[in-house]
C-alpha cells in the first residue's frame, strides 16, 4: 500500500481502474521508501484504512447550487441541482506520526547542517543529506497511503449509495493531494528548473494543456477543490498553472480561530440542531468535534475563493452547498 497507493487499492477491488486516470500521479507517487517509516507510524495506521479521521476531515453530500463557467462545468460534468460527494482526508495517523518524528529529528540535527531555526516548526534538512533523503522517501509513502485511503473511501461511498439508490452513478471527478512536497519542473527567470514545491494547506492547480492531466480535462485545467465548513459551501475551480504560485492554489478556507476557542463559543448539540433546521444533517461520533469545526471557526470560503480567482491562481467553476456532513 505504501508504494502502490490507489493502484494497490484498485487491485484489491476498491474502485475501478478508470478512477486512476482521475487521480494525481495516476494514483501512485514514485520513489516512496516504506523502509524509512517507523514501526510506531505503521502501527498507528494498521486499523485506519478506509476511515475519515477527526479534525477537519469529512465526507459531504452536496448539491451543485451555482455554475460560474458553463464550458468548464460541462467538461467536469457539473450541473445545477446535481448531487455530489466530496471527501477530504489524508494519510491519517501514519502521516502525522511521520511528520512528528522527522520534525523532532530535523530540529536536533539542524545545527550540524549550519541551519539556525527561527521556529522549531520550520525544522528542515538539506535535500541530499541522509536525513533529507529518508524524510522524502517516508513522506512519499504517506502520500500513497492517503491516495489508497481515499480510494477505499470512494469505493465504500459508492456501495452505501448503491444500497439506497441503485441507479446512482458516482464517477470520480478528481483526487488531488495536499500538504505535500513534490518535485516538479517550473519556469523560473525564463528557464525551466527542477524544483521541490511545498504545498502546505495548498493543492496542485495545473493549468489547461498540462501533460499530467487526463485528456478529457486538459482543455479546462485541473479541477481544484476548495472546501468550506459544514455549514457554508464548497467550490470547484479550474487551475491556471500560475507561475507566481508554481501551479498551486489553497485547498480550503482555513481556520479563523483555534479549536479551543471554538469549543468555548459553541456547543456541538446546539450547532447540530441549528444546521438541521437549515436542512443540513451532521453526523459525528463527537459533539466536541462538531463544536471544533463550527462554521464560524473558519474564514469566509467565498472570500477566499474570490481572492484565489483575483490572484489568477484558479477560476471558479461551481459552488456546492452541503446536505449531509459526516465527520470522522
Amino acid at each position: 500500500m505504501l508504494t502502490g497507493g490507489a493502484r494497490w487499492a484498485v487491485r484489491r477491488g476498491y474502485g475501478e481502474a478508470a478512477d486512476l486516470e482521475r487521480i494525481e500521479e495516476g494514483g501512485q507517487v514514485p520513489h516512496a521508501k516504506p523502509a524509512f517509516i517507523s514501526a510506531r507510524a505503521r502501527h498507528r495506521q494498521r486499523d485506519e484504512m478506509g476511515t475519515l479521521g477527526s479534525g477537519n476531515h469529512y465526507l459531504e453530500v452536496q448539491r451543485v447550487a451555482e455554475i460560474y463557467d458553463a464550458r468548464r462545468a460541462a467538461l467536469f460534468e457539473l450541473a445545477v441541482d446535481q448531487i455530489k460527494v466530496s471527501i477530504h482526508c489524508g494519510s491519517r495517523g501514519l502521516g502525522h506520526q511521520i511528520g512528528t518524528e522527522y520534525l523532532r529529528e530535523m530540529a536536533v540535527a539542524a545545527a550540524q547542517y549550519g541551519i539556525a531555526l527561527p521556529d522549531r516548526e520550520l525544522a528542515c534538512a538539506p535535500l541530499d543529506s541522509e536525513l533529507g533523503v529518508r524524510y522524502l522517501g517516508a513522506m512519499r509513502a504517506a502520500i500513497n497511503c492517503a491516495l489508497a485511503n481515499r480510494q477505499i473511501l470512494t469505493h465504500l461511498a459508492r456501495e452505501a449509495f448503491a444500497r439506497i439508490f441503485s441507479q446512482a452513478r458516482l464517477a470520480l471527478l478528481y483526487d488531488v493531494s495536499h500538504n505535500t512536497c513534490k518535485r516538479e519542473t517550473h519556469v523560473v527567470d525564463g528557464a525551466p528548473r527542477e524544483l521541490y514545491v511545498h504545498r502546505k494547506g495548498a493543492t496542485r492547480a495545473f493549468g489547461p494543456g498540462h501533460p499530467d492531466l487526463p485528456a478529457e480535462l486538459r482543455e479546462a485545467g485541473q479541477p481544484v477543490l476548495i472546501g468550506g465548513s459544514m455549514g457554508t459551501c464548497s467550490y470547484v475551480l479550474a487551475g491556471t498553472g500560475a507561475a507566481r504560485s508554481f501551479g498551486s492554489a489553497c485547498h480550503g478556507a482555513g481556520r479563523a480561530m483555534s479549536r479551543h476557542e471554538a469549543t468555548r463559543r459553541w456547543q456541538g448539540r446546539a450547532l447540530q440542531e441549528a444546521l438541521a433546521a437549515r436542512g443540513i444533517l451532521i453526523r459525528s461520533p463527537s459533539l466536541r468535534g462538531i463544536a471544533e469545526e463550527a462554521p464560524g471557526a473558519y474564514k469566509d470560503v467565498s472570500a477566499v475563493v474570490e481572492s484565489a480567482q483575483a490572484a489568477g491562481l484558479a477560476l471558479r467553476v461551481a459552488r456546492l452547498e452541503p446536505l449531509i456532513c459526516i465527520k470522522g
